[in-house]
């Protein structure tokens, strides 16, 4: 059978459907095709956070269905509007249909399409947000035995990868439901006697908050990249109650500071929610002053957008002028603060990781900290390159091979 593969969304479902795409190649009349009007099914990875995105996969399917035999649908945009979506060659699997994978079917897929995104570590979450599809669309936490994950961690290390990310809803819960932590997990990852690369995904603050000190110890392990991906949404207490996002600001803040006291250069990344209905003047002000102190390298800024079956999805966001201003504010604003960081880089020496082959006869790594470094050249996926910096562009530095 020839299979064509996409997938949209967060780094779980890439990972999710990456890997039902390899457990499909393990046999060995399925093959990979680069082309749906070729294929005997076409397997689209799809993501429903926003009502723009859950369009875009509509259209898109319908695109796949009227080009290939078959078309497996995967992700969240069956849990909002699967029923709708099935079709005389359109099958759907809902993520909690997918939760039987995380009670073992994951532990022996075999990586060997080239298709790879990660290991996801945990089902589900332990928030309720109010304006979040995910958690509804996933369902309670539900985390993968550790001594699995090493498991296929060193079925990938067999298998040449180098650059291991695990993936979840919230990696900071793994393990809640097994009386384990996540930094129990990144020890038992890092005891792996082979040569790595280790990429902790998305973790929200209240469980990151809980396992600080346990955790920054579990990072101080140099195969541990140095990533922080910590999403706020909102930088102004009454917004996140209203949120249902059970912390603080200033616990928060506490986390990102105790990583920055840590491990100064570390990559920072978050995600902000504008125009919320419980938004103001006010609250944009607070957002702005916590990304003007806080300085991140990355920063994802989405408007509100009403999902449903989530409590809030009878709110109405805010005007659409103030948000395309308080938009263009913060990404003038995180311009600046790329340049300035950026330019403090020039001239130090860095070790690149080679992860992926860029344009124009270009090479693609991360350094020891996960920020992307382009090199003039060829070289070897996994390569490890002693350069200098000599120049950035818009998110990425630009090295000299020695």
């Amino acid at each position: 059978m020839k299979i064509y593969f996409e997938s949209y969304g967060c780094t779980l479902e890439k990972s999710e459907s990456s890997l039902y795409l390899n457990k499909l190649l393990m046999d060995k009349n399925n093959t990979l095709v680069s082309d749906p009007n070729k294929a005997d099914l076409s397997i689209i990875g799809t993501c429903v956070v926003i009502k723009h995105t859950e369009d875009k996969m509509i259209r898109r399917i319908a695109d796949l269905s009227s080009k290939s035999k078959r078309v497996k649908v995967l992700g969240c945009l069956s849990t909002v509007n699967g029923n709708t979506l099935e079709g005389e060659n359109i099958e759907v699997i809902k993520p909690h249909e997918f939760r039987d994978f995380y009670r073992g079917s994951l532990d022996d897929i075999v990586i060997n399409s080239g298709v790879y995104d990660g290991i996801p570590i945990n089902q589900g979450c332990t928030g309720s947000c109010n304006f979040c599809i995910s958690h509804i669309a996933r369902g309670k936490l539900l985390s993968r035995p550790p001594e699995k994950i090493v498991r296929q961690i060193e079925m990938e290390l067999d298998r040449g990868i180098q650059e291991i990310r695990i993936s979840s809803l919230d990696t900071a819960a793994y393990g809640k439901d097994l009386g384990i932590d996540l930094a129990d997990l990144i020890n038992s990852i890092v005891s792996i006697n082979r040569k790595f690369k280790l990429r902790v995904g998305m973790m929200e603050p209240r469980n990151t908050h809980d396992i600080l000190e346990k955790l920054i110890k579990s990072y101080q392990n140099d195969k541990v990249f140095k990533f922080l991906h910590l999403p706020v949404q909102s930088a102004d207490n009454n917004v996140l109650s209203a949120m249902n996002r059970e912390y603080t600001i200033e616990e928060a803040s506490r986390v990102f500071n105790e990583f920055k006291k840590s491990f100064p250069d570390m990559v920072l990344s978050t995600d902000i929610i504008l125009g919320y209905y419980k938004d103001s003047e006010e609250s944009f002000e607070r957002t702005y002053k916590f990304i003007q102190d806080l300085k991140p390298d990355i920063i994802n800024v989405t408007r509100f957008s009403p999902r449903p079956y989530t409590k809030d999805f009878d709110k109405q966001p805010l005007n659409s002028n103030t948000l395309k201003s308080w938009s263009n504010q913060l990404i003038k604003l995180h311009e600046d603060i790329i340049s300035k960081k950026f330019e403090r880089f020039i001239g130090r020496e860095e070790n690149v990781l080679i992860t992926e082959t860029g344009k124009n006869g270009t090479s693609i790594g991360r350094d020891l900290n996960y920020r992307p470094v382009v090199l003039s050249g060829s070289y070897r996926k996994y390569e490890n390159v002693k350069c200098k910096i000599v120049s950035f562009g818009n998110n990425y530095l630009i090295g000299d091979a020695e």
